[in-house]
């Protein structure tokens, strides 16, 4: 595919609504799994926050995209990019977590804390319902979610930097001599 014929069909408008869908594609599946009952733990409610901004960003991007000037669209792209990349470290840190390469946050991962008593320790069964961080309690094709977080969140990064570099082009220079092509 020739880079002319690859630039008509990558658009900033395009490029906007793919990142619209994954983006809402991928919570919407972390909803699906909660509904099933696979409690989020901490780290991955917080995984969650890019998703909410970049959706939000990503649709204001794709109405940017058709009607306001390049300068505003390709300022929406980078901050996409930025979104999501943020999104891609939360998900490495979340996925290092799980694999043991460094401590999480406290409250939600290491040992449990020992009660004085078998009272105060039925207490805390009662009232503490902490899911931890660093135990992965969903595998989909081999790999945690979190590891699906950093994997999507890149992809959504480097097609925001697609969008970017697509929008600070200058358009084409018309070959001399050369006919329009109707296409």
């Amino acid at each position: 595919m020739s880079s002319e014929r690859i630039a008509g069909v990558l658009t900033a408008f395009r490029i906007a609504l793919a990142i619209l869908i994954v983006a809402a594609a991928t919570i919407a599946g972390a909803w699906i799994f909660q509904a099933l009952g696979y409690v989020p733990c901490e780290l991955c409610l917080k995984e969650r926050i890019p998703y909410y901004v970049g959706i939000a960003l990503a649709a204001l991007t794709l109405a940017l995209a058709g009607a306001s000037p390049k300068n505003w669209t390709a300022a929406a792209f980078a901050g996409l990019f930025l979104i999501f990349l943020a999104g891609t470290v939360f998900g490495v840190y979340h996925s290092g977590v799980e694999f043991g390469f460094w401590p999480g946050p406290t409250d939600c991962t290491g040992t449990l804390d020992h009660a004085g008593s078998v009272g105060d320790f039925m207490k805390q069964l009662q009232t503490v319902k902490v899911v931890r961080c660093d135990a992965v309690s969903l595998r989909v094709f081999g790999l945690s979610l979190a590891v699906w977080n950093a994997a999507i969140s890149i992809a959504l990064a480097a097609l925001s930097a697609l969008g970017f570099a697509l929008t600070r082009r200058p358009p084409a220079a018309p070959v001399r001599g050369a006919s329009p092509s109707r296409s």
